[in-house]
């Protein structure tokens, strides 16, 4: 691999639950794989996560957005709504205190993963997002928030999209709308800290894979366990989604973790012949990467899950049922017989991210 000039490059992904740190971890090891000096900004649970794949990063605190989830779904964007002021004091509070950190630290180049705030007039900045096009239960509204979204990315170096450019992508309109920042424009690829291995003995025949934002995690956990109690007939693994949890839960017939690590998950994945979980894109593009069969339950109220499940499944890339509509058993025995429709062209290239660094410090 190309060495590079020592460089000391800040990436600071978003606190919106756990996968925007997931999806940087490829990113992580590539830089510093090519000797670069790899600094991160992030939050309790972020660093928790991150410290079982890095242990010799620099990290920084970086306080996060907090924003608050509703129970109801038809709720959901309304609660988001109503804390747009407080978003917009973050993003300049961010903002304030990358401009004073970067001679401190000694900053080349900013990698932010949809973290508005962290631009500068000092050092390239990037911004890393799949949503281009913000969902929205309305169509004026995905207008409005499109022309926010561009003014805000548009104050950033250049702008890399985690999809592929070609038609058969995986975010579809989300990443690839018509109209498009006026920034410098790039498609990464997929970013999965997983690579498919071959000769994996089957263990499990479902892997429940939990994660998101409370209170949904917490709601759909409940609803998985009281369903998995007649289920007896098959090897189950279900993983929490909860990295800071020491609270033990057990279920009859059901292996149950609060969390695994990298390895452990990956292994995980690849010895169950069938994944549950959300449909967070961040976990979609890891599933993919690995052609494996899938049900994706979309967070209610979500309309970036709720698009992203429906457009893979009408693809036959995954099956999708709404959290309040699934039956496990039934969803199980689907899957079975379902022509699922999986794709090797879902894969990390490490090459698009060290070319683009490679540009940004000329």
């Amino acid at each position: 691999m190309t060495k590079f000039n020592i460089s000391t490059i800040l990436i600071a992904p978003l606190d919106w639950g756990l996968g925007h740190a997931t999806r940087c971890i490829p990113i992580i090891r590539t830089l510093k794989d090519a000797g670069f000096n790899v600094t991160v900004a992030v939050c309790e649970k972020q660093k928790i996560l991150l410290q079982q794949e890095f242990t010799d990063l620099k990290y920084l605190d970086l306080f996060g957005y907090d924003i608050q989830y509703s129970t109801k779904k038809w709720f959901f964007p309304f609660k988001i709504l109503f804390q747009i002021p407080k978003i917009l004091r973050k993003i300049n509070q961010e903002h304030q205190w990358l401009n004073s950190i970067i001679e401190k630290e000694g900053i080349d180049v900013v990698i932010s993963d949809n973290r508005y705030g962290l631009y500068s007039s000092k050092v390239p900045c990037v911004f890393i997002t799949h949503q281009l096009t913000i969902k929205a239960p309305f169509v004026w509204l995905e207008g409005v928030l499109q022309k926010i979204n561009y003014r805000l990315i548009n104050r950033f170096s250049a702008c890399w999209i985690p999809d592929i450019e070609s038609k058969n992508n995986i975010a579809g309109v989300l990443s690839h709308p018509k109209k498009l920042p006026s920034i410098p424009l790039h498609y990464l690829g997929v970013l999965s800290r997983f690579k498919k291995l071959s000769n994996i003995e089957q263990k499990f025949d479902v892997c429940i894979l939990l994660s998101g934002p409370e209170p949904q995690r917490t709601v759909l956990e409940n609803i998985f366990l009281k369903q998995l109690l007649p289920i007896t007939n098959k090897k189950i693994l279900f993983v929490r989604g909860l990295p800071q949890t020491t609270e033990k839960i057990t279920a009859e017939s059901v292996i149950i973790k609060n969390h695994l690590s990298g390895k452990d998950l990956l292994e995980s994945i690849l010895s169950s012949d069938l994944i549950i979980s959300r449909s967070g894109y961040t976990t979609v593009m890891e599933l993919l990467s690995l052609q494996k069969k899938s049900i994706l339950i979309p967070t209610p109220g979500q309309t970036e899950q709720e698009y992203l499940a429906n457009h893979l499944h009408h693809q036959k890339m995954c099956l999708t049922y709404n959290q309040d509509e699934i039956d496990l058993a039934k969803a199980i025995e689907e899957a079975n017989n379902f022509d699922y429709k999986l794709s090797n062209e879902f894969s990390f290239q490490k090459e698009i991210i060290l070319g683009l660094v490679k540009d940004l410090l000329k």
